[in-house]
């Protein structure tokens, strides 16, 4: 159960939502049946000696809320109060999502990424609000808003989420604490605008670490997540901390120095996001495992990585003299905790 009342919230991410959040995507055995408790633990175990105070439970790898619930109770019991454990609010119904944050709630997890599922397909932002209000007042955590032009909610704004339904969300669920904002992506203009508009309300997260750093010598930014950053080590917590507490031309030279990692990551996107609308879960994973993390098969459907693009990811991060492992790129299937 949440720490907070859901009438505090507000209060309690800012208070509390600090910091940088990793992504951990579940491991599985080797015959996909179920989950692998080991290669779980290492991960959320390396999540937090790299320095991030978060992570995001990912469960857009079809897994089903129970076992999801099962992610979290192992999370919670590896970190205790060391890091907070967002639930991933990506199955595929309303419906099925409320039934899984319960459980998660049960199971330990601290706060909510809404997401939107595919099949979901408003043509008004009165079915937007009602979806995220019904989803909100369903439960006792605290939420973090995320407009992305993953939805396809430009066909309603081209915004997808603008300023007048974010305040009308604001103003009638008090457990939204937080925007993870990406309106207009790749374009920095939803940060801008939701950082103009409420920051005084609730927590306004830059996830993109290629732009987070660069803007905080303009904008005071708590909290950067959920995103693709675990595989570059403890560069990025480290680099924000520092941004944060005013060493920002310091935090600057290390973002200069990961930059290879950086293109590489940005160039590898590109061969996936812009026409599918889907991330590439199994290359995240992959990245992951080149740090040190469990690697191992993704249930179907899943995507492939071209060894073209792996080795070009691991190069990046050869580049940048950021760790990376020795181990031939053929281990990563297997992960290093079998089951």
């Amino acid at each position: 159960m949440a720490s907070y009342k859901k009438s505090d919230a507000r209060a309690w991410a800012r208070e509390h939502l600090t910091g940088c959040s990793a992504v951990t995507i579940p491991s599985y055995s080797a015959d996909l049946k179920r989950l692998n408790e080991r290669g779980i633990r290492h991960d959320i175990e390396l999540a937090m000696e790299f320095g991030f105070r978060y992570t995001l439970l990912c469960s857009e790898v079809a897994m089903t809320p129970e076992e999801n619930a099962q992610f979290t109770a192992w999370a919670r019991d590896t970190a205790g109060d060391r890091l907070g454990l967002f639930f991933h609010a990506a199955f595929g119904t309303l419906a099925e999502n409320i039934e899984a944050v319960k459980l998660a709630e049960e199971a330990g997890a601290d706060i909510v990424l809404l997401s939107y599922p595919p099949q979901f397909w408003p043509t008004t932002e009165q079915e937007i609000y009602a979806y995220t209000k019904t989803f909100c007042d369903a439960t006792h955590l605290a939420v973090m808003l995320f407009p992305i032009p993953l939805w396809g909610f430009e066909r309603v704004h081209p915004a997808g989420m603008q300023v007048d339904l974010v305040r009308r969300l604001l103003d009638d669920c008090p457990n939204i604490v937080a925007i993870k904002s990406e309106q207009g992506f790749p374009l920095p203009a939803g940060i801008c605008e939701m950082y103009h508009h409420f920051r005084d309300e609730v927590v306004i997260s830059c996830p993109i670490e290629g732009d987070a750093i660069p803007l905080m010598s303009l904008m005071k930014l708590q909290f950067s997540g959920t995103s693709n950053t675990a595989w570059m080590s403890s560069y990025y917590p480290k680099a924000f901390e520092l941004a944060r507490n005013g060493q920002w031309e310091e935090a600057m030279a290390m973002y200069w120095k990961v930059n290879p990692a950086r293109s590489a990551n940005g160039a590898a996107a590109q061969t996936y996001a812009g026409g599918t609308g889907v991330l590439n879960r199994t290359m995240w994973k992959y990245q992951d495992w080149l740090a040190g993390f469990n690697g191992g098969p993704l249930r179907a459907p899943a995507m492939r990585v071209p060894d073209r693009i792996m080795k070009t990811l691991r190069q990046g991060l050869v580049a940048s003299g950021l760790p990376v492992t020795s181990d031939l790129d053929s281990a990563f299937m297997a992960g290093r905790f079998t089951c």
